[in-house]
């Protein structure tokens, strides 16, 4: 049991890692932000920007399940539907490779916003679902003792902390790449270096999805 929880909170840092790395996420709009500005602290704003953006994603799509006092007697069914829902989006993503066209509206200047509605519409958010709920399995609480509010205030400081955590995760990544790229490489790398990360993002959706499946 403490090593499956373990595992949990290790893919929750994992999957922050993964997210921080990959372009998609916005660390290329932060070196571009200290880049034109020629500041180095236009980076830190703009990764702050990412961030705050990239956790209220997570708060808003976990915090619905925190709240849930069904979720034991439902625990399995509703990880099911949420390993379906993951493993769904990845593969229309992996299939279409498309973005979003609304993504394009949004301001540069606006990297919040433009964070949080990234973070939905790739899935970042309802990627730690599974995760979250793998967190709050039913065999650990005893619903026989427990009232509903104490139920509620423990899974909403898990939802909390596992937001907490992965976002940190995420912008430590991120962060570093950014500041490798402004530091070292500059411009060139943003247009020449570019990697495209859509595929393996699809595969990571679906692997988790799968592993949901697996474990509910």
């Amino acid at each position: 049991m403490i090593g499956t929880t373990a595992g949990l909170w290790l893919a929750v840092v994992a999957s922050g890692l993964y997210h921080g790395v990959n372009p998609g996420m916005g660390w290329p709009l932060a070196v571009s932000a200290a880049l034109m500005e020629k500041r180095r602290d236009a980076l830190w704003r703009a990764l702050a920007a990412l961030a705050a953006g990239h956790l209220l994603a997570m708060v808003a799509i976990l915090m619905p399940f925190a709240v849930m006092t069904l979720l034991i007697d439902w625990q399995r069914e509703i990880r099911v539907a949420a390993g379906v829902a993951v493993i769904a989006l990845g593969l229309w993503i992996f299939v279409t490779k498309r973005h979003p066209r609304f993504l394009a509206r949004v301001k540069p200047t606006r990297l919040a916003l433009w964070s949080f509605l990234v973070a939905l519409a790739h899935g970042a958010a309802l990627m730690l679902v599974p995760i979250y709920l793998g967190l709050c399995r039913a065999e650990d609480l005893d619903t026989a003792h427990r009232a509903a509010g104490a139920l509620m205030s423990r899974n909403l400081a898990v939802a909390l902390g596992v937001a907490l955590i992965h976002t940190a995760a995420m912008i430590a990544a991120g962060g570093a790449v950014a500041w490798g790229v402004y530091r070292w490489l500059g411009l060139k790398f943003l247009t020449r270096g570019w990697f495209d990360l859509e595929r393996v993002w699809a595969a990571s959706l679906i692997l988790v999805g799968l592993l949901a499946l697996a474990t509910a």
